[in-house]
């Protein structure tokens, strides 16, 4: 069974320090800073992603599962991503099962940090990859 995500003090710590290396453009490649206007709010609430290239695309994974940057990033349709002190801005396209799946089997096989959150692993059949869908949004960068 999946882990949960818990967004506890050790949760905080670990996203605070992560964002700041990411604003730094230091740590993994593919870590960006996510921004996103709330759906309610309009308040801009940030916090450090994984990006991953399939297929000449760009896609972001909610990797940890249901989270309030995907609600928000749906009701946008458009997120900024920053890194190192550059940002770009994106629509965000979500990907149905055809398109997702093999974008979920590279995220969990490539990002080793969120594979306790996936029932399926990268050798998973499709429909049990196809059924992470549910927990984990799919979206596919288009440059705006």
């Amino acid at each position: 069974m999946a882990k949960t995500y818990r967004r506890n003090a050790g949760a905080r710590l670990v996203n605070a320090v992560f964002g700041l290396l990411t604003r730094l453009g230091l740590g993994a490649s593919y870590r960006y800073i996510l921004t996103v206007p709330g759906r309610t709010s309009g308040h801009l609430y940030s916090t450090p992603v994984d990006v991953i290239e399939v297929d000449g695309h760009r896609w972001l994974v909610a990797g940890y599962g249901p989270a309030g940057w995907v609600r928000n990033a749906r009701a946008a349709d458009e997120v900024t991503l920053s890194r190192g002190g550059a940002s770009n801005r994106f629509h965000v396209d979500e990907a149905t099962a055809p398109a997702a799946i093999p974008v979920l089997r590279a995220y969990i096989s490539e990002i080793k940090v969120t594979r306790p959150y996936f029932d399926a692993g990268a050798d998973s059949p499709d429909d049990a990859i196809a059924a992470e869908l549910q927990r984990h949004a799919v979206f596919r960068l288009v440059p705006a």
